[in-house]
């Protein structure tokens, strides 16, 4: 049981000093209450002031209301049942590894002590879930990545980086691309073989051909080209008409490809007949007034080129193509312009037997209208200047002689004849 003595030494308890008088309450006056008025700040309750020690001097009694407290950073831990003392919570997340390297300019010290408010704001929690963000590894000596993104572009293969260290290891290209890259060399190879294929060969036929390669090759013309080549749908002759005129023919018939029989008179066909015939083609034009129509052929021998030499000096010194009994027969395709071209409608032809190729090229006109001749003239008596026959002023000889020009220069062209040398006409 204790004494007096022994509080004699003891410090005297302050009085607690008195409660505040309660304001009297005032009666309810119309309007929003407290809580609900927008103006009106509803105070917390304020805790009661913990007692002062021993030491402490006795606070004077207070007339006023006593000051607040200041309110705490964070609001206090539960305590657990039992009132055993919760443990101290950690300074970094589970798994990390503790921090080794100086603390950062404004970061607190490894052991300082933070307040529990450090751990509850929105920069901590980011500092700390940088793994949420780049992935496990994101976090270098224990402090998270100043910047996770964006990320630095990778190195090119072979390059290395500005500390020294090596670049990743070329990876190697799949199946599939290497097939790829075989088949564009093996494709690149290809072209570039036919390529050089064709400039041997544009060189080699750059060269002449030679005057027995031209000659086999005029015996194929007649159904190796197409019949726009040998005669084209339209011809125009610059100058080729009566004082220089520009002449113009379109083609109104082809005939089929037949023998030589019926296609000449009776001298002209006997006078050919040495060289053979293997086909005939013709065609027939008409002039742009429709008032002319021209039938012009041509027919592939059989003949040898001395042969055909001997028959163009034949024809050249008898002058068996400017007898009126040596001319070739027209084409009068029923239906066209050329329908009443007979054989008493000629007005002028010409014959050329050519020497280069095997090939007789001829060309026969006359009026469109059906008109008789009397008097026919070769085309290369009536194209001289001066001329005044009938054939002459009506440009059929210009007609006869410049389609069976241009005719001529086709099967030489078809044939591969490096000089279309003129021939001699009769």
């Amino acid at each position: 049981m204790s004494t007096d003595a022994e509080f004699a030494d003891a410090q005297p308890v302050p009085p607690l000093p008195p409660k505040p008088p309660r304001r009297p309450t005032a009666a309810a006056a119309p309007g929003p209450r407290p809580a609900d008025d927008p103006q009106t700040a509803v105070l917390r309750r304020v805790p009661p002031m913990p007692p002062l020690p021993p030491s402490a001097p006795a606070a004077p009694a207070a007339t006023g209301p006593l000051p607040v407290p200041p309110r705490p950073a964070a609001p206090p831990r539960a305590q657990p049942a039992g009132g055993a003392p919760l443990p101290p919570r950690p300074d970094r997340a589970p798994g990390s590894p503790a921090p080794t390297g100086p603390a950062r300019t404004g970061q607190a010290a490894p052991g300082a002590s933070q307040p529990p408010a450090f751990r509850d704001t929105a920069a901590f929690h980011l500092a700390r879930s940088q793994d949420l963000w780049s992935g496990p590894g994101a976090h270098t000596a224990g402090r998270p990545s100043p910047v996770p993104w964006p990320r630095s572009p990778l190195p090119r293969p072979g390059a290395v980086h500005g500390t020294g260290a090596p670049a990743a290891p070329f990876r190697r290209p799949g199946a599939r691309v290497l097939t790829a890259a075989a088949c564009l060399i093996l494709g690149i190879g290809l072209i570039g073989g036919a390529a050089a294929g064709g400039w041997l060969t544009e060189d080699a036929s750059g060269a002449a051909p030679t005057a027995e390669a031209v000659f086999a090759k005029g015996r194929d013309v007649w159904h190796d080209t197409p019949v726009d080549t040998l005669f084209p749908r339209t011809v125009k002759g610059l100058g080729a008409g009566p004082g220089g005129a520009d002449r113009t023919w379109t083609r109104i018939a082809v005939a089929p490809d037949t023998g030589c029989s019926g296609a000449y008179d009776t001298e002209l066909a006997a006078a050919l007949a040495p060289a053979g015939c293997v086909r005939l083609l013709r065609a027939t034009y008409v002039d742009a007034t429709r008032s002319a129509v021209i039938t012009v052929g041509a027919q592939t021998t059989k003949a040898a080129p001395a042969t055909m030499t001997a028959l163009n000096t034949r024809f050249s010194s008898k002058n068996l193509g400017t007898r009126t009994d040596s001319m070739p027969l027209p084409y009068a395709a029923k239906g066209t312009a050329a329908e009443d071209f007979g054989p008493a409608q000629r007005a002028s032809w010409t014959v050329r037997v050519l020497t280069d190729i095997p090939a007789v090229v001829y060309a026969v006109s006359g009026f469109a209208d059906g008109r008789t001749f009397t008097a026919p003239q070769p085309a290369e008596a009536a194209v001289r200047p001066g001329t005044t026959t009938a054939p002459a002023e009506s440009g059929l000889g210009h007609d006869a002689k410049d389609l069976a020009d241009r005719i001529e220069a086709d099967f030489r062209k078809a044939a591969g004849s490096p000089t279309p040398t003129r021939q001699a006409s009769s």
